[in-house]
């Protein structure tokens, strides 16, 4: 049976895996995501071990995902110091000497919770992720979005609550959604995350602007299930709490759905984006 590499990129940490499927996919290991050469050239040396036909890249982006693109797979202007303009796909591509496909974090992990997860079966999903940013990848008629460029929900506009006084901390837009509801703005009003649980505010602030955001995707796409994934959704009642602010928010327009249903935790738990990688590195071989 075929060997796949499954990459998932993210901001903080890269995850580096290898299987055939999902029900055999190696525990993850874990390197720490520094400047692109360290961070490829550890990923690159663990997937050297091992005999594998292609290669799937779930990462954090903007990534130039165009296929007319000569800068296909290219890391476009992002605040992680140092990976504007890294040509990540073509480096690990030379580097292993096998077909390497890509796509952006929240689109592998869409694919995976596709495949395997909490939306199998169906063919209009989206997954959303918050965490050291926000992100949704969104599935329409059984493929991602990706051409021209990828979906961007993080940096959509909210309104402000009225009691939050924070500036926002996108360098590009100040208070869009990323700015007042990812890791980094809870941090600087509530310190670090292993102090959050049980802080009520917590809850009420990143739910409160995530409900406005998935309204938004819900009344633009009108997706079967949201999964709602990433590090600060694991806080206790994270999920209760954000569909009973959707509902409020939604205000039984145009008909109330099953919230239960529609908004859902993944499926895969922490791995949605490695098994994305084994999907998209199945496609390398088409």
């Amino acid at each position: 049976m075929e060997q796949f590499g499954a990459i998932e990129i993210g901001g903080t940490k890269t995850l580096v895996a290898v299987g055939s499927t999902w029900d055999d996919l190696s525990p993850p290991h874990r390197i720490a995501t520094t400047d692109p050469d360290e961070t490829l050239g550890a990923v690159v040396a663990y997937l050297a071990e091992h005999d594998l036909t292609a290669v799937g890249v779930c990462s954090f982006g903007p990534l130039d995902l165009d296929p007319m693109s000569t800068r296909f797979g290219t890391m476009q202007f992002t605040p992680k110091r140092g990976w504007s303009n890294t040509p990540v796909r073509d480096l690990l591509q030379t580097a292993l000497g096998m077909p390497v496909v890509i796509d952006t974090d929240v689109n592998g992990a869409a694919l995976g919770e596709g495949r395997w997860g909490a939306t199998q079966r169906m063919t209009n999903f989206a997954y959303v992720t918050v965490g050291t940013g926000v992100g949704a990848g969104i599935v329409v008629d059984g493929k991602t979005i990706t051409h021209p460029r990828h979906p961007e929900m993080g940096h959509v506009a909210v309104r402000r609550l009225s009691d939050d006084p924070h500036p926002g901390s996108c360098p590009y837009h100040g208070d869009c959604l990323e700015g007042l509801a990812a890791g980094p703005a809870l941090e600087s009003r509530f310190g670090v995350p292993e102090s959050w649980a049980g802080n009520d505010q917590v809850l009420r602030l990143v739910n409160g602007y995530l409900a406005q955001g998935l309204l938004d995707l819900i009344y633009i796409a009108g997706p079967e299930r949201i999964v709602v994934g990433g590090g600060v959704t694991r806080l206790p009642g994270f999920h209760d709490d954000l569909r009973h602010r959707l509902g409020a928010m939604m205000a039984g327009y145009p008909q109330m759905p099953d919230l239960d249903l529609l908004v859902s935790p993944p499926g895969l738990g922490t791995l949605s984006g490695l098994a994305g990688g084994l999907v998209l590195a199945a496609t390398g071989l088409r």
